[in-house]
């Protein structure tokens, strides 16, 4: 997909995200929508992951990164 809509929903979703992280505190939807933003790939998604550049594959191990830390995150905050 190599159209700018994909980094419009991109940033739709982060910022979703961020709304949900900061003002409804709800973190299992937090990490939903920003796991949905990884489908929308804001870089050349047709390049293979060998020829990126390093800055490139850094913000998307890290966007990862964020999910997994806002799931664990929810994960413990439900246990009860």
């Amino acid at each position: 997909m190599k159209s700018p809509f994909s980094r419009f929903l991109y940033i739709g979703f982060l910022l979703v995200g961020l709304f949900q992280v900061f003002f409804t505190k709800d973190y299992m939807q937090a990490a939903s929508s920003f796991g949905i933003g990884l489908a929308f790939d804001p870089f050349d998604a047709e390049q293979k992951w060998d020829q990126r550049p390093n800055w490139q594959k850094a913000v998307l191990i890290i966007h990862l990164a964020i999910v997994a830390a806002l799931f664990g995150f929810g994960m413990g905050l439900n246990d009860k």
